[in-house]
């Protein structure tokens, strides 16, 4: 479609935006109704918010794929977070959609999730288990709808409908048109928050949620690419074996014959990354063509993802994936300190469960009345929220040895 068509001018604080892009003038609102700011829009508001949280700050300290220990250059979930959310803009700003909301749910998106990544969440579901697991997607709601304390007159951040369902959504649908989830069951916090504030979880995200999710996948390949090159588990000569990066180093090579090992990882991370991204452009403006979606309804309604690679994209990013998890994700070096990790959060859950006076106050006020799914859900809530380095204090606390995470 032409780039032109569509676009719209709404007046103070609103950005020109295409006939299928969320239209913030428009919000569904807020579980709790607020009168709306003079100078910003709601989903600006919800950025504010959201980067202004405890739980965003806390993503300063909680590891992407290497333990914090490790060193001072490696990825956390803030630096990923805000790499995500330039992505996210950039996308949204070439679509003609509101890079406002895709920055937000960019920035949100990865609230719930333990200290030491993906381990502590693996832990961590593996303890709760017998009351429904634990789903660090469902955990970032819980966080923004129940958690954060900021507010005289509600819980949480009060974020507008359009963001809350970015943040369910934006890796598509959770359940059928029976209400069945897709995946397994939908975890329980999310259906009873959906009781209360109907998220339509059978309908595809508005398509700035979509740049949120494809700008995701763009960060982590490149950047653990990086992290993996610094710590040594990964080298150029590997990556050379691989299609895209191999390509992009072939490219660097004949135009820098003589550039040196971390000025190539530098370049291959930044054409990497936009080759990804002009690709999503291309082939999302074309997906944009034949759908021709007449409201941002109509992207909800469209029955699949619109915001996309190309079909030789995803190939080449499927491979890369592969080799990632065979060479870094799984790397014994890796799979090592994931171990000691594991042990932590594991212990943690079990002291703070049997002893939940054990947390400080603020978590332990009200205990007595609770049954065990709720304590348990309680000592979760708690721990998932914690950063690597409080919660390795909080294991030296509470216990004698402490497995090193180095």
């Amino acid at each position: 479609m032409d780039s032109e068509q569509g676009l719209q001018n709404i007046g103070f604080g609103y950005r020109p935006r295409a006939v299928y892009a969320t239209d913030p003038a428009a919000s569904r609102g807020r579980l709790v109704a607020e009168p709306e700011s003079p100078t910003r829009t709601p989903f600006q508001r919800d950025r504010d918010r959201i980067i202004h949280s405890t739980a965003f700050r806390r993503l300063k300290h909680k590891t992407q794929v290497f333990i914090a220990h490790e060193g001072d250059h490696y990825r956390t979930r803030l630096t990923h977070s805000i790499e995500v959310a330039q992505i996210a803009r950039a996308l949204a700003r070439a679509l003609c959609c509101d890079e406002d909301l895709a920055e937000a749910i960019a920035l949100v998106h990865d609230f719930g999730h333990t200290p030491f990544g993906h381990t502590g969440e693996d832990a961590l579901d593996e303890r709760m288990a017998r009351w429904g697991g634990f789903d660090h997607n469902a955990q970032s709601l819980r966080i923004v709808t129940e958690l954060e304390s900021r507010y005289a007159e509600f819980d949480g951040l009060n974020l507008s409908w359009e963001t809350l369902e970015g943040l369910v959504k934006h890796n598509g649908p959770l359940t059928n048109a029976e209400g069945e989830g897709l995946d397994g069951p939908v975890p329980q916090s999310i259906l009873d928050y959906v009781a209360r504030h109907d998220l339509e979880l059978a309908r595809f995200a508005g398509i700035e949620a979509q740049c949120a999710a494809i700008a995701d996948d763009i960060a982590y390949n490149a950047h653990d690419i990086d992290d993996g090159l610094r710590s040594g588990l990964l080298t150029l000569e590997m990556l050379e074996e691989v299609r895209l990066p191999g390509a992009i180093l072939a490219e660097v090579g004949r135009r820098y014959p003589d550039l040196d090992p971390v000025r190539r990882g530098h370049e291959l991370m930044r054409r990497q990354i936009t080759a990804m991204v002009e690709d999503v452009i291309v082939a999302s403006r074309e997906r944009l063509r034949i759908l021709k979606p007449a409201s941002a309804d109509a992207v909800h309604d469209a029955g699949c993802t619109i915001v996309a690679f190309s079909q030789r994209m995803a190939a080449d990013e499927k491979e890369l994936k592969r080799f990632l998890y065979a060479n870094l994700y799984r790397h014994e070096a890796v799979v090592a300190v994931r171990a000691h990790a594991d042990r932590i959060v594991k212990d943690l859950f079990d002291a703070y469960f049997a002893r939940p006076r054990e947390m400080p106050e603020g978590w332990r006020e009200g205990l007595g009345a609770v049954d065990d799914g709720e304590k348990a859900r309680l000592v979760a809530d708690f721990l998932s929220g914690m950063t690597d380095t409080y919660a390795v204090k909080e294991h030296r606390r509470l216990f004698d040895q402490t497995p090193e995470l180095s």
